[in-house]
C-alpha cells in the first residue's frame, strides 16, 4: 500500500514536490524552520539525534552565512559594501557565488544572482508586496548585471567579493537551498546512512532506496489543483527534484497573479506560457539554478539549453567546470494549456496521473 506524504509543507503554500512512501516506512522526519521555510530530513533507521543535530547545524550555518534577512550574514556584508570595497567571505559563500555566476553565464542571464534590487521592490511573500512603478523597475534593472560581481579566490577556498556599483545586491535564494541539500547528502554519505529523504521547502533529495530496495516515487504538484495533488510521479534514487512554479509564492492585484520568478530582462514576473518547470538530476545546486532558468527561458529555449549541456558533457568541454553538470539532467514542463512535456530520458520512470506526457 502506498500513499503520498507531503514532507515539509510550509504554512504559506503547498510544496512543489513530495515523496510517495510505503506506509510502513513513515517514521517521522526531523523538522525545523530554517532558511525561511520548513525543512525536513528523514533518515529512517539511521536517524539518530546526533545525526539530525549535525544535519540541522549545517543548515543553520548556511542560513547565517547567506540570508539577506540576517544583517550579520556574509551576503548582507557584501551587499552593504556595494560600490565601495571588497568583502572577505568564507569558502561556503565564495563557492556558491562563483557557482551562481557560472550559471548566469551558462543561461545568458536567465539566472542572475544580482537580482536583489528587483526582489526587494516587488516584496513578494512579505508584508509589503506590491507592483512597483515603471521608474522603480527601471532603476532596479540598471543595478542588475552579474558581470559586475568581482571575485578573488584564496588558496584555502575563501575569497573576496565586490559589487561594482552602489545599490547592487546579491540574492542567492535561487541556488542556496540546492547547495544546502547537496551538503546534507555529503553528511549522509560520510555517516553511511542507507536511506533518507531530504525536503528543504519543496527541494527534494531522495538518498539511497526504500527499505525493500525499490525506488522512491516523487510527485510533482499539479499547478491547477488547489488541493496540491500531483500531476505526475517520477521513480528515482540518489536524485534531486526541484520545481519552480507560479503557485509557490505570489500575490494577486486587480485580478492579475504576480509570482516570484522574476525576469531580469523585463523586471516583471516571467511569462513564458509555463505554470511550472522541474529539473531532475543528481546535483541539487544544478537543479535549483536550472529550474528557475528554464522557467524564465520557456520550454523551447529551456529544452535547447539542456540539450546543449548534454551534448557538451565530455572532459574539458564548455561546461565541465560548472558544479552539477557531470550527470544527466532532465526536465518536466507544465504549460498553461495543461500540456506536460518531459525529457526523453524520463521515459519509463515518469507517470502522469492523467493522460500521457510529450517526450522531447
Amino acid at each position: 500500500m502506498e500513499r503520498f506524504f507531503k514532507v515539509g509543507t510550509a504554512a504559506c503554500f503547498l510544496p512543489a514536490c513530495f515523496v510517495f512512501l510505503s506506509c510502513f516506512q513513515i517514521t517521522g522526519p526531523h523538522t525545523e524552520m530554517v532558511m525561511g521555510t520548513v525543512c525536513s530530513v528523514n533518515a529512517y533507521s539511521d536517524g539518530t539525534e546526533k545525526l539530525y543535530n549535525e544535519l540541522f547545524t549545517r543548515l543553520h550555518t548556511i542560513e547565517n552565512e547567506f540570508s539577506v534577512n540576517i544583517s550579520t550574514s556574509e551576503v548582507s556584508a557584501v551587499n552593504n559594501a556595494a560600490g565601495q570595497n571588497a568583502v572577505t567571505v568564507s569558502a561556503d559563500v565564495f563557492y556558491v557565488i562563483r557557482t551562481a555566476l557560472k550559471y548566469a553565464e551558462l543561461t545568458g542571464g536567465a539566472f542572475d544572482p544580482t537580482v536583489g534590487p528587483l526582489v526587494k521592490i516587488w516584496g513578494i511573500n512579505t508584508d509589503h508586496e506590491r507592483v512597483p512603478s515603471g521608474q522603480e523597475i527601471s532603476t532596479a534593472l540598471g543595478l542588475i548585471n552579474w558581470h559586475d560581481v568581482l571575485l578573488t579566490q584564496n588558496a584555502d577556498g575563501t575569497g573576496t567579493v565586490r559589487l561594482r556599483r552602489r545599490g547592487m545586491a546579491l540574492d542567492l535564494g535561487g541556488i542556496v537551498k540546492g547547495y544546502a541539500a547537496d551538503e546534507l547528502t555529503l553528511i549522509l554519505k560520510a555517516r553511511r546512512v542507507k536511506r533518507a529523504v531530504i525536503d528543504l521547502g519543496g527541494n527534494i533529495y531522495v538518498f539511497g532506496t526504500k527499505k525493500d530496495g525499490s525506488l522512491w516515487k516523487v510527485g510533482v504538484k499539479d499547478p491547477s489543483d488547489p488541493e496540491g495533488n500531483p500531476a505526475l510521479v517520477v521513480s528515482l534514487s540518489n536524485s534531486t527534484v526541484v520545481t519552480s512554479g507560479v503557485y509557490e509564492r505570489f500575490f494577486i492585484q486587480n485580478g492579475v497573479r504576480y509570482h516570484h520568478i522574476l525576469d531580469t530582462k523585463t523586471g516583471y514576473p516571467a511569462r513564458t506560457g509555463l505554470l511550472s518547470s522541474t529539473i531532475i538530476c543528481e546535483s541539487s545546486i544544478a537543479a535549483d539554478a536550472l529550474s528557475t532558468s528554464v522557467f524564465v527561458l520557456g520550454e523551447e529555449k529551456g529544452m535547447a539549453l539542456l540539450r546543449k549541456i548534454e551534448e557538451s558533457r565530455i572532459p574539458d568541454a564548455e561546461f565541465s567546470e560548472i558544479p552539477g553538470l557531470h550527470a544527466r539532467i532532465s526536465a518536466v514542463f507544465i504549460a498553461e494549456d495543461g500540456i506536460i512535456t518531459a525529457s526523453k530520458s524520463l521515459e519509463g520512470i515518469l507517470k502522469l496521473m492523467n493522460g500521457s506526457p510529450v517526450f522531447k
